[in-house]
């Protein structure tokens, strides 16, 4: 109880302290851009639920919008020739097969997947499609800078010297000021299972009983199917989600670049219909893999929880989603995203458990610098931060979800100990 009350005051004088302090800045700063996808092939239950939960959940807030309406794609319509195939296996033994024990079909797409992936998107062209959309493309092939511009959070005077200058040196200002911006685009492909419980804890449950069986003392060996059986009472109910999200960075290097203003873009006032059929038919552009992460979480279905299963379901879809991309950003630094800070008195900012922080972690401080003349940003080290463990915003809870009140801290920022010097808008990024 003590301690109890403890924690309660220290909230207390924390929420009373950041009333107080200055008005947080409604800061715009340059953030990556991302495009998300699901694999649709799959059959498992409450499929339908899962997918539409992923095609309606909110847009990672730390990321621009950069969807290509590209949502889905079937992997088994993507082959891989004889030649491909002998580079993933190293024994001629393929095919399906299933597990007797639990049912559940497992068969050789999976380590094809990211081939197959690789493939559709190369097939597919959508690098061309994310680079088509940065220069906001229109119908008669040509490009304009709008979404740079906005993106880019240029101020009046670049666009001024740009739009004074002449086409060819307007474009070189543009090409330094978004090589940054445009390199920072990313394309996750989502895939998930949704498993029954049941099946697998009686699998487990039948094997451990066998083992049993020949192992354990005659004497001893009801007492240790009762704690088998207990294990499978415990382990047996609601449904198991997984999810493994692949992540691929667009190629945006000096050589692409600059082969794209040269061959490839023109404005609206020099449409070159050959030009346009050169663009569609690229193969300039690139997504190179950078790896993946996986993760999962049990779906249960409490007597007194006011959703319905599909609800549920989706809650917990959205939940594992943020967790995968948490995951993500954690162990790829291409990846990891900025955040500016809330306040700067106590220093505090607007991520959480939803982001995959526990406490203790360690975060740069970065001021941002943007050259009035080139536009180019550049990002100057501050100093360092760290998580307190006692003030660790838990952004996961929903509205209506029913939670331990009792247990939950009424916290809507975390909270970081590090110096003072630091003020409202500054970014901040994760470190390893």
């Amino acid at each position: 109880m003590k301690n109890q009350l403890l924690v309660l005051g220290l909230i207390i004088c924390s929420g009373t302290f950041i009333q107080a302090q200055e008005k947080p800045v409604d800061l715009k700063f340059r953030r990556s851009s991302l495009h998300t996808m699901v694999i649709e092939s799959d059959k498992f239950p409450k499929k339908d639920v899962v997918l539409n939960a992923f095609n309606n959940a909110p847009f990672p807030e730390k990321y621009n919008d950069h969807q290509i309406g590209e949502k889905s794609f079937n992997p088994s319509n993507y082959t891989l020739t004889a030649e491909e195939k002998a580079t993933i296996y190293k024994t001629s033994k393929l095919g399906a097969f299933a597990s007797s024990a639990t049912g559940i079909e497992i068969d050789s797409l999976s380590k094809e997947l990211p081939f197959r992936i690789q493939k559709y998107l190369t097939k597919e062209k959508i690098a061309n499609k994310v680079v088509a959309k940065w220069y906001n493309r229109h119908s008669d092939g040509s490009f304009d800078d709008e979404l740079i511009a906005e993106r880019g959070i240029f101020n009046a005077s670049f666009l001024e010297s740009k739009a004074a200058m002449s086409a060819s040196d307007g474009n070189a200002l543009l090409k330094t000021a978004g090589l940054d911006l445009i390199d920072n685009t990313f394309v996750v492909v989502n895939k998930f299972n949704f498993v029954a419980n049941e099946p697998v804890a009686r699998a487990v449950r039948d094997v451990a009983k066998e083992v049993a069986l020949k192992s354990v003392p005659g004497m001893l060996l009801d007492k240790a199917n009762k704690g088998i059986d207990a294990v499978y009472e415990k382990t047996k109910e609601g449904f198991s989600i997984w999810a493994t999200s692949y992540l691929y960075k667009l190629v945006w290097d000096e050589a692409t670049v600059n082969a794209f203003y040269t061959e490839l873009y023109m404005d609206k006032g020099t449409v070159d219909p050959k030009k346009k059929l050169a663009f569609d038919n690229s193969d300039l552009f690139k997504l190179e893999f950078v790896g993946d992460e996986s993760a999962s979480g049990l779906v249960t279905f409490s007597l007194s929880e006011k959703r319905t299963e599909d609800q549920v379901i989706e809650l917990s879809t959205r939940k594992i989603i943020d967790k995968v991309y948490a995951k993500l950003q954690k162990k790829y630094d291409v990846f990891k995203t900025k955040t500016p800070l809330y306040t700067g008195e106590p220093i505090t900012a607007k991520i959480g458990k939803k982001e995959g922080l526990e406490g203790g972690e360690k975060f740069e401080v970065l001021e941002q610098n943007q050259d009035p003349k080139t536009g180019v940003v550049t990002y100057k080290s501050m100093g360092t931060i760290k998580v307190d463990k006692d003030l660790v915003w838990d952004n996961t809870i929903e509205e209506g979800e029913i939670v331990d009140t009792e247990n939950v801290a009424k916290i809507d920022r975390t909270t970081f100990s590090g110096g003072k010097k630091f003020a409202s808008g500054m970014l901040i990024k994760q470190l390893k």
